[in-house]
């Protein structure tokens, strides 16, 4: 029952190439930077990456970017603060995106970790998001068929985390974390701080141990938005 591993690096050391993987996080905040830094350098290739953006700066995704890991962004704003990594090569036809409206994209994570293959919704209609999407009309309105969105791995970062792979959030950290969590065929958690079994209480548990598979301590995680401001780059 032991999930613990050691070292970011340890954690990340299956991850093939062709993976599909979640990274959580909203921006910076939840965002697992550690498991992100310690992929690039593993530098598996033609990644698919989940999230709710497309990276920023020249750390975290916006470097998993410009190293040559990622072959598609699903996401859903590929322009924020500082796109430049993104931008730069899907102008350059490196890299291939789908966009997914936010609302959509949280909904398809958690059905695929609810075991729902498909589901309808208003969102998109009549718009090019829709276009060769199944429609259905019910009560007078129109509705578009989305699929569950699953992954081979998910990256997530949680706050506390025991040697089950039971986890707590901070705050807005929160976030895609716990439905990504649910949504992958593996999970590795980076957590600030882990716990002996039995110190977090049950019902402060989000994300409960089944659906994770390796939980790594990183007591001082670095925060997306400081390595930005820095002028940072990774590696």
């Amino acid at each position: 029952m032991d999930k613990t591993i050691a070292t970011p690096a340890a954690a990340v050391a299956d991850i093939p190439d062709g993976a599909v993987v979640m990274i959580g996080g909203f921006g910076g905040s939840g965002a697992p930077i550690e498991l992100i830094h310690a992929l690039i350098d593993r530098a598996p290739k033609n990644l698919t990456v989940i999230n709710n953006n497309a990276g920023n700066g020249h750390v975290g995704i916006a470097a998993m970017i410009e190293q040559g890991l990622v072959a598609k962004m699903i996401c859903s704003f590929p322009r924020s603060s500082d796109p430049v990594a993104f931008t730069e090569a899907y102008k350059a036809g490196r890299i291939e995106l789908e966009v997914v409206p936010q609302g959509t994209l949280a909904e398809r994570i958690r059905a695929a970790g609810a075991g729902i293959p498909a589901f309808y919704t208003a969102t998109s209609y009549g718009t090019d998001l829709a276009e060769g999407k199944p429609v259905e009309e019910f009560d007078g309105k129109h509705y578009v068929r989305e699929r569950w969105l699953r992954a081979d791995v998910a990256l997530i970062k949680a706050h506390h985390g025991d040697p089950m792979g039971n986890l707590t959030y901070r705050m807005a950290g929160r976030n895609f974390n716990p439905v990504m969590a649910m949504a992958a065929d593996r999970t590795i958690a980076q957590v600030s701080r882990i716990v002996a079994p039995g110190d977090i209480d049950p019902e402060h548990i989000v994300s409960p141990g089944i659906f994770v598979d390796a939980v790594v301590e990183v007591p001082n995680p670095v925060q997306e938005e400081i390595l930005i401001r820095e002028g940072a780059t990774y590696p």
